[in-house]
């Protein structure tokens, strides 16, 4: 879009750079300005009596402020992301990184090309409290991962029989909490297996019998114990309670993410599509945001990185791809939409006919989920609900 000055924003966490150019690209102006809403405001209102744009490196984050009062002002803002902000810094003379470098590229970006930015709009309260949900859940994830390699690390170094076990059950709260109270081989030893076994049976673990006795069986299997071993026990009984506490809190977070992604007037639309449920159907919607940022399904399938790629170099190199960029969250989650939707009859003739074409697996679900980007954007940009075809038609 044509605008009369641009302004680019080197966002911080205590302030921000700011760099305006005008439309033959002069620097007309620049400066430093707290991140409250004072001085974002006068910036704010500078660019609107200038009929300009605003372009940032965050979508949103240290940038909330700044996006709500140019939304508040009818003034366009857009985002360039850090990997386009990071190619784009090459073109420039120099090889440091600045802020008002930065924030000078950014605004010449997009002078000179407007559809490499992303302009962004407003966020409904449903939608941004579900953004909030959903981005503490990945934090837990992430604590979750952090505790069971800690974990286990401990139980292999100490008693090696005893970790192999436990094996993948330590994505149990039950297990987890089971393990806070026998936490070494001398305490399961002790206890015996009608003891580990109850314990296991009252936090309903699948099995519980045959799992005290393969616990015990690994604790019987070592005899020496190795210098440290009590300190161990204790650490892996804080562990233990630690992940105990974040699996909890992610069950209950699991209902406040349901519970925040019905209140999105397109949370009907996207669960009507075979395959994609509450959480799935959460994390697409919080990384689409407002799908009148992608005026194309192929827009919206590059975002995704789920568009090929392809490499041709003469008569040596010819062949097509897929990326390794784009969204990794939204390609993960239509990935599995698409893989869950395998039940569905045309989802499976698709999958099918790519298989008989010799892609492989992952292959052919990535196919499908691109072809299924297709029908997503239609779907939410008419604002209508799936119906299933009511004759399969060839697809290429």
């Amino acid at each position: 879009m044509q605008a009369a000055v641009y302004v680019g924003v080197d966002i911080g966490k205590t302030s921000h750079y700011a760099v305006a150019v005008d439309a033959t690209g002069q620097t007309i102006r620049e400066l430093t300005l707290a991140n409250d809403e004072a001085a974002l405001r006068n910036l704010v209102d500078w660019v609107k009596q200038r009929a300009g744009v605003v372009v940032v490196d965050q979508d949103g984050g240290l940038a909330g402020v700044l996006l709500l009062l140019c939304w508040q002002a009818d003034v366009r803002i857009g985002y360039l992301h850090g990997l386009a902000m990071a190619r784009a810094r090459e073109f420039y003379a120099g090889e440091s990184k600045t802020d008002p470098k930065d924030a000078f590229v950014l605004a010449d970006v997009a002078r000179v090309h407007p559809r490499r930015v992303a302009w962004l709009e407003p966020t409904s309260e449903a939608l941004a409290q579900l953004e909030l949900l959903c981005g503490y859940d990945a934090d837990l994830r992430a604590d979750a991962n952090r505790l069971t390699n800690r974990l286990r690390a401990l139980v292999a170094s100490h008693w090696p029989a005893l970790e192999r076990a436990f094996g993948e059950r330590l994505d149990s709260r039950g297990v987890v909490a089971v393990i806070g109270q026998y936490p070494s081989g001398p305490a399961i030893k002790t206890a015996g297996v009608e003891q580990v076994g109850a314990a296991l049976k009252a936090q309903r673990v699948h099995r519980a019998e045959a799992l005290a006795q393969q616990w015990y069986q690994a604790a019987m299997a070592q005899t020496v114990s190795l210098r440290g071993s009590a300190m161990a026990a204790r650490l892996i009984t804080e562990l233990a309670t630690q992940l105990a506490a974040v699996l909890r809190r992610r069950e209950q977070l699991n209902k406040e993410i349901e519970q925040a992604f019905f209140d999105l007037p397109e949370a009907r639309i996207l669960c009507s599509l075979p395959g994609i449920g509450p959480r799935l159907g959460a994390r697409i919607a919080v990384e689409i945001g407002c799908i009148r940022r992608f005026r194309t399904p192929a827009q919206l399938a590059a975002y995704a990185g789920l568009g090929p790629t392809p490499w041709q170099s003469g008569t040596s190199i010819n062949r097509t791809t897929a990326t390794r960029f784009g969204n990794h969250r939204l390609k993960n989650a239509l990935f599995l939409a698409a893989f869950s939707s395998l039940r569905h009859g045309p989802s499976r003739t698709y999958y099918d006919r790519k298989r008989a074409q010799g892609r492989r697996h992952a292959q052919a679900v990535l196919c499908l989920a691109r072809r299924r980007v297709d029908v997503l954007h239609a779907m939410l940009s008419q604002g209508v609900q799936y119906c299933a075809p009511a004759a399969l038609v060839s697809i290429p």
